[in-house]
Order: C-alpha cells, then structure tokens, then sequence
C-alpha cells in the first residue's frame, strides 16, 4: 500500500492484487501487573511515544523475534497517527 491509498478498513486487508480481504480481529488480553512495573511502562510508552498498549506489543514482538519464535504469519503492526505532513 502506497502513502496516497485509503487506509483499509477494520478487519480488512488490501492486497496488492485485489479487493480487500477479511482478516482476524485482533485479539484482546488482560494483564495484570505490579503497579511499579506499570509505571515504569506508562513512562517507557511516553518516553517512545507510544500508548501504553502500543509499547506491550512492541515489547512483546521483540521479545518473541530476539527468541526466535516470532511466527512469520504475524502481521506489521497497523500504523497509527496522524499522516506525516510532507506527504512521505
């Protein structure tokens, strides 16, 4: 997908040859953590500017790729914010 494509819809994925296809939704976990720790995360998530969210995935991913068990099926993560103002 170029920067000039419309962003595709929730649960759809534009393929480079075609309509759009269905995805799975993502899916949602609870998590529980130590209070301290969740600090520590909200700064690291602002630090990167990143939801806090955002940062649990990330660090997640690079836990799972360092290890060697990220599966190849997992896609990018979405882009988030807003368009970058020089068009690029």
């Amino acid at each position: 997908m170029s920067d000039s494509d419309p962003p595709a819809h929730e649960g759809e994925d534009r393929g480079d040859d075609g309509p759009p296809q269905r995805v799975p939704p993502r899916r949602s976990v609870l998590l529980r953590l130590d209070p301290a720790v969740h600090e520590a995360l909200t700064r690291l998530a602002e630090d990167e500017l990143r939801s806090v969210n955002a940062e649990v995935e990330m660090l997640i991913r690079e836990a799972l790729r360092k290890r060697g068990r990220l599966p190849k099926a997992a896609r990018p993560l979405p882009r988030r914010g807003r368009p970058r103002s020089d068009g690029g």
